[in-house]
């Protein structure tokens, strides 16, 4: 189930991971194996991180691995411009997930230890060139372009990025490309892959990603929302939010939805809370009118 998950979320897929996951720490009870719910729930620390949910991301890493929660919670940080403590959350630990090297090779660069992010490259380099998988040599090219300020590199991992289905890490190369442009003073350029990282990342509902994709475009002079938001109820909400509010529309107590979900019962109030003023209501009575049909 972990890996299930874990592949589900590289491909953008974050409800069907929950629901994978929910799936698993219900057997996990079932079966007497109540030990695995803390990794199990962990899993999805990386979607509370790219949707910059923290409150659910410490939730979720409560009881994770440091380096787990070290790495969830450096991806969160760099989302949201935090560069510094992305990087201290990463330094500690050269020997780290390998997997959040290239996090570390753009918040070293954001906080001017060109060392420090050459290291990471290095390390992560090696890693993708040996497995050879087209998004972790994208990966590996979108920090070379980093590094040394060019723009080939960009091109050549946008097109690597087509080979695989990783949607959040396209995004992410397209929104360091379309900065690379608009600071080269091509803005026109730089609108076609931030249009198109903006698009993803409203998708995904990355919020921290889509406010930078989207002031990105303000800099080239682009303005308003290239991305509208699709106005159907169930669209608005993030998949944890959609999970709490279809349980409490069924008359679920926020008690129960918090066993089931794995959640506590703050953090179920807390999506109520956030979910509200997207559907237009203020109150748990008032679900009870609305349609919310499983997308």
């Amino acid at each position: 189930a972990v890996v299930q998950a874990q592949t589900q979320i590289a491909a953008g897929r974050h409800a069907d991971a929950a629901a994978t996951v929910a799936e698993a720490i219900a057997l996990a009870r079932d079966t007497g194996r109540p030990h695995r719910e803390g990794r199990l729930g962990a899993v999805l620390a990386r979607v509370a991180a790219i949707e910059g949910d923290e409150p659910r991301l410490r939730e979720l890493t409560a009881s994770a691995p440091p380096d787990l929660a070290d790495g969830a919670f450096a991806l969160l940080d760099l989302g949201l411009g935090r560069y510094d403590d992305a990087l201290r959350r990463l330094a500690h630990d050269p020997h780290g997930d390998v997997l959040s090297a290239a996090d570390q090779v753009e918040a070293a660069l954001r906080a001017g230890d060109a060392a420090q992010a050459r290291a990471a490259f290095t390390r992560f380099r090696i890693w993708a060139e040996a497995g050879k998988q087209p998004w972790a040599l994208a990966v590996s090219l979108r920090c070379e372009a980093l590094l040394n300020e060019r723009e080939e590199p960009f091109t050549e991992a946008l097109r690597l990025h087509e080979q695989s289905s990783r949607p959040f890490e396209r995004a992410r190369t397209e929104l360091l490309y379309g900065e690379h442009l608009r600071r080269a003073r091509r803005r026109s350029d730089a609108r076609v892959p931030l249009r198109s990282a903006a698009t993803t990342f409203e998708r995904l509902r990355a919020t921290p990603w889509l406010d930078r994709a989207r002031a990105e475009l303000r800099a080239t002079g682009e303005s308003g929302s290239s991305t509208p938001t699709a106005p159907d109820l169930v669209d608005r909400l993030t998949p944890q939010e959609l999970q709490v509010v279809r349980l409490a529309a069924a008359g679920t107590s926020s008690r129960e939805i918090a066993a089931q979900l794995f959640l506590s019962p703050r953090t179920v109030e807390y999506h109520l809370y956030k979910a509200y003023p997207k559907l237009g209501i203020s109150s748990r009575k008032e679900l009870s009118r609305l349609t919310l049909e499983p997308a």
